[in-house]
């Protein structure tokens, strides 16, 4: 199991209950001596960004649910640190925010390329040692981050993908019913 780490992604275990994170992929972006910090990365959010930002509309782009924290937060993670300046590498050719004024410039302008970004209402966070605690018990698995998954076009994919990505005994799981007690 690998520990928390900025670029690590958390793997809900298979028959995790909690409605927030059941099946999610979680991309952690910090880890540090106060908690932790995450992006949902497989969870569409029910609006697009021209409903969220008024100044785009005409611009439908998807929005994915970055978790229960703060759904007032739009985040994102992009492929493009030459394009957008500013932005906090999380792991090898994933970044984390950046100039957002430039991301609004690239979208009027249709030269920004979507399958190099993603927007997220919200975010995962865990107080110092939650997140351990909750890997103690086995509610996360843990693998690290990669751009495949992590810009997976097939968003209801990225948990299996991920889960494979594991390897071994681990790729049984992907075929684990979501509520044993229905199978």
């Amino acid at each position: 199991m690998i520990e928390p780490a900025s670029g690590i992604l958390l793997i809900s275990d298979p028959f995790l209950k909690d409605p927030n994170f059941m099946r999610t992929v979680v991309l952690l972006c910090e880890h540090d001596e106060a908690g932790s910090f995450g992006l949902v990365i497989n969870r569409t959010f029910e609006q697009t960004l021209n409903e969220l930002i008024t100044d785009l509309e005409g611009y439908t782009v998807p929005v994915y649910y970055g978790g229960p924290v703060q759904m007032d937060t739009l985040h994102f993670l992009h492929q493009l640190p030459d394009e957008i300046p500013g932005g906090q590498e999380i792991t090898k050719g994933i970044f984390w925010g950046g100039d957002f004024d430039m991301v609004l410039s690239m979208l009027k302008t249709e030269t920004l390329d979507l399958n190099k970004i993603r927007f997220y209402l919200g975010y995962s966070g865990w107080s110092n040692g939650q997140l351990k605690d909750e890997m103690k018990e086995k509610s996360w698995l843990t693998v690290n981050a990669s751009r495949n998954i992590v810009f997976h076009q097939q968003t209801d994919n990225i948990w299996k993908e991920a889960v494979r990505s594991m390897g071994g005994e681990y790729s049984q799981l992907i075929n684990y019913p979501i509520d044993p007690q229905l199978n």
